[in-house]
């Protein structure tokens, strides 16, 4: 691996916790699968040393935390136009058991999700035990957007949201604060962006006792952390909750509709925006999520994330996916032309095909 390879992830120590920068600025920190496979190896690494008690992920200093996986190269790879072709499985598998891993970890994992935080930089973070939201925190979940599905976890944590704010979010690629991030789970905590280096300080200076890291990490973090006020999605819940409640995404476009014509002012308004950003957004992507939502329901992380790669592995063979990142990152033009273009002419039939069976050899399992 070449150094400027090493370099998008940097690797140190703070005392007894060890520290993970990812360090791609530019590309908002993205993922790259060499990042991944560094990360996997000091995670395994780490969870056998006696003299490490927690882990710290955080962003370089900028825009994000970590904006998702490269999906560019995916893209490519996909597409025959760089890199191995075998990268469009490959890349989902090796990033899902690094997830796995973070959310079974045996000691405290600690991620500062300060800036942007969407996709693989969700799958890092939500799935592990501590999640430290600043100021800077902007979480969403985009991918149907690029004619994708929400992943990385997303099938247990969007459905350990309250009501119907994990469908809601999981459709329309909805940007949080840390104020919702905080309401739906998606952190845990609120620190001021100015007091975490503070807060990294702090954790490296603690004594730690066997068997009390993570009351140990408890009480540090209690002691920088802020209360905030009323989340912004409180007051939309309600209208959330409504028109977010049925299993068709045809009968979700026709209650926004409704709510849109008989709804409060400010609902009406909302539900107007609504129905318009998910017109744009893949109507395989948007059938193909709910679907994934209301089977996922209780979900593990496992279940989850094996079924979460069969899903990638069949978008992988199909259209919607590649014309999303053409559209949003190679051409940049903000125009897909989504295949089936209508939601009318994505039948259960379709639907059911990216929910079947890749084969043994080919499924995701954990042992």
């Amino acid at each position: 691996m070449s150094d400027a390879a090493e370099d998008d992830i940097l690797f140190a120590r703070e005392g007894g916790v060890a520290t993970v920068t990812l360090n791609r600025p530019r590309a908002l920190n993205a993922f790259t699968l060499g990042m991944y496979r560094q990360f996997d190896a000091k995670s395994r690494e780490w969870a056998d040393d006696p003299s490490v008690h927690a882990v710290l992920v955080r962003g370089a200093e900028g825009r994000a935390f970590c904006a998702g996986g490269d999906i560019r190269a995916i893209y490519e790879a996909g597409r025959g136009l760089s890199g191995d072709p075998s990268l469009t499985a490959t890349f989902f598998r090796e990033e899902y058991e690094l997830i796995r891993r973070i959310h079974r970890y045996p000691k405290p994992y600690i991620a500062i999700i300060d800036g942007i935080t969407m996709g693989g930089g969700a799958g890092i973070s939500v799935n592990g035990a501590f999640r430290i939201a600043t100021e800077q925190t902007m979480f969403a979940m985009p991918e149907t957007g690029i004619g994708l599905f929400p992943d990385v976890g997303a099938t247990r944590f969007l459905n350990l949201c309250p009501g119907q704010i994990g469908r809601y979010l999981g459709l329309t690629g909805a940007r949080l604060g840390p104020g919702d991030a905080l309401a739906c789970g998606f952190a845990t905590h609120f620190v001021r962006r100015e007091r975490v280096a503070a807060l990294v300080t702090a954790l490296g200076r603690v004594t730690w006792r066997p068997g009390a890291q993570r009351a140990q990490v408890d009480e540090v973090l209690a002691a920088f952390r802020t209360t905030l006020g009323e989340p912004p999605l409180a007051a939309q819940r309600a209208a959330i909750d409504r028109c977010f409640a049925g299993n068709t995404v045809e009968g979700i476009f026709g209650t926004l509709g409704s709510e849109a014509r008989a709804g409060t002012s400010r609902d009406a308004d909302w539900a107007r925006e609504t129905r318009a950003t998910m017109a744009t957004k893949s109507p395989t992507s948007l059938k193909v999520t709910l679907r994934q939502l209301i089977d996922g329901q209780g979900f593990d992380i496992e279940a989850a994330l094996a079924l979460e790669y069969r899903l990638t592995q069949h978008m992988m063979q199909g259209h919607d996916f590649y014309e999303g990142v053409r559209a949003t990152l190679v051409d940049k033009d903000q125009k897909p032309f989504w295949e089936p273009a209508r939601l009318a002419e994505v039948s259960d039939d379709i639907v059911d095909s990216y929910f079947a069976p890749l084969g043994d050899d080919a499924e995701l399992r954990f042992t």
